[in-house]
């Protein structure tokens, strides 16, 4: 089984056996445009070519590898980023790039619907915080400072969306990626009429709404060859990254907490219904009809590990490619020469806005706490606190909606370090579990096809297909330390709203 993750930085695909090993992997990446400070795109043409471009690849591997033919792999299962629109022409081409979850230039139109335009009461139907990140706030931009663009366009898709229409001729949206969109009613499993209206769009301009189940059509006989596969492979249109991550790592249970951290990050937990937030702090997407994930996302995850490592280590980083180690191996290794709580140094990771809890663009990064007796190692520890530290903040939001929590399952490259996995034990105070799989989008989407085919009759199989090759349980000494600093990071962006967005306005001017 072939499940394909569509991400903001890269697409990978991942080949499972049933049972869940892999057999072969492959991922592309590609770049992120960004001519001002508020933008955030990519070519959608370049996403297409690395989804064929992987999806080849491991038929190709495990072909070479396993005397595997295209006949042994039962489905493909798709995962994909959430968030992103692009506007599309009469004559189905793209009239932008992918305009991505990281872009703020609706920042205004976001305030303006959140706070004149009824914009909580659109949240609490849709699940979907009032946020830069929203398709309906980007919409409500295009529509006002690109009217050109806007009166052209004759629909408005995602990435995955338009992937899917380039293999299959189908505009479809599975009920997940069209949760994260601002405009579908979460209870009525349908496009919202008023949140449509306000943005002046009409469905018939949003692709056909499918379940996540949803089976694809053939493959062309030239795309199939290209791809190694059969014309009747099964496709099976998947979910978005978030949710599928949650069921990639088995945090489907009650209680059970799945912790992310990609390019950027996440906490999650699942549902049996939709949970909206009266004080508007957390999301919530669809898996299933019976699988809801509730939680908060955070813009900077591992971006801050590759800023620190460009900004902070270069000479670091370098010496370590000289030494054919990981320089973010490098990094750990200075972070660990200062104790817990970087001798009192603090790190706000906002360096592009924030998201939950604050759902605050202007946001911004900073040291707090810096003296003299402080240098690169408490500086680079105290970036690595400051993310897991943002990623805490939205499980108190978490526990008032859904009740108390306890293992938490880790995944994302940030996985990967030791010393990350056992902060986020030391900072939640709870056992942190990591998967063997920490491509779980992937898995998810494996799984998910699965169900889909009727292989499986319960989304549970997965507990029979997740290991886990690390357990952290929580160092008393670290988490009184932590204990005592949480509610310094957590009064400071209270307190600095207005000056975020002063300074937020000052830069967009230079």
């Amino acid at each position: 089984m072939l499940g394909v993750d569509i991400g903001t930085t890269s697409t990978k695909a991942v080949l499972f056996t049933i049972t869940g090993q892999v057999v072969s992997q492959s991922a592309v990446e590609y770049p992120l445009l960004s001519a001002t400070a508020d933008m955030a795109e990519q070519d959608p043409a370049q996403i297409y070519a690395a989804v064929l471009t992987t999806i080849a690849e491991v038929v190709k591997q495990a072909s070479a590898s396993d005397n595997m033919c295209a006949e042994h792999i039962i489905l493909v299962s798709f995962s994909a980023a959430m968030h992103s629109v692009i506007a599309i022409d009469e004559n189905d081409q793209p009239l932008t790039n992918s305009i991505t979850w990281a872009d703020n230039r609706a920042g205004a139109w976001a305030n303006k619907i959140r706070d004149e335009m009824d914009g909580h009461a659109i949240y609490l139907r849709t699940g979907t915080p009032i946020h830069p990140m929203s398709p309906l706030c980007k919409l409500m931009w295009l529509r006002h400072d690109q009217p050109d663009i806007f009166s052209r366009s004759a629909r408005f898709v995602g990435i995955k969306e338009f992937v899917l229409h380039r293999m299959f001729g189908q505009w479809v949206v599975d009920h997940s990626i069209a949760s994260a969109t601002g405009m579908f009613n979460l209870c009525e499993m349908d496009w919202d009429g008023a949140a449509l209206a306000l943005i002046g769009v009409d469905r018939a301009q949003l692709s056909e709404l499918v379940p996540t189940t949803h089976q694809l059509g053939e493959l062309s006989p030239a795309l199939a060859r290209q791809l190694g596969l059969t014309i009747t492979t099964p496709f099976i249109v998947g979910a978005n990254d978030g949710v599928l991550s949650n069921l990639g790592v088995n945090a489907i249970a009650p209680g059970q907490v799945a912790v992310t951290i990609g390019t950027s990050g996440a906490m999650r937990t699942v549902v049996d219904h939709p949970v909206t937030d009266p004080a508007g702090r957390t999301f919530c997407y669809a898996l299933t009809e019976n699988h809801w994930v509730v939680g908060g996302p955070i813009n900077n995850g591992g971006s801050i590990l590759r800023w620190v490592r460009d900004e902070l280590a270069t000479e670091e980083a370098a010496e370590a490619l000289r030494s054919e180690r990981d320089p973010y191996d490098a990094l750990m290794d200075i972070a660990q020469q200062v104790s817990a709580g970087a001798n009192g140094l603090l790190f706000h990771p906002y360096l592009a806005g924030e998201r939950a809890p604050l759902w605050n663009a202007d946001a911004r990064g900073s040291f707090f706490g810096l003296a003299l007796h402080h240098g690169k190692p408490q500086m680079i520890r105290a970036a690595l606190e400051g993310v897991i530290f943002s990623l805490y903040s939205i499980l108190p939001a978490v526990e008032e909606l859904i009740g108390p929590t306890r293992r938490m399952m880790a995944t994302g490259g940030f996985a990967r370090s030791a010393l990350w996995r056992q902060m986020m034990a030391d900072i939640f105070d709870r056992e942190v579990v990591v998967p063997e799989s920490v491509e779980s989008s992937c898995l998810g989407a494996a799984v998910l096809g699965l169900y889909a085919l009727g292989r499986i009759s319960s989304l549970d199989a997965i507990g029979e297909m997740v290991g886990s090759t690390h357990h952290h349980q929580p160092n008393p000494q670290n988490v009184a330390i932590y204990k005592k600093l949480w509610p310094i990071f957590a009064a400071i962006p209270q307190q600095l709203t207005q000056q975020y967005h002063q300074l937020a306005e000052f830069q967009r001017q230079q």
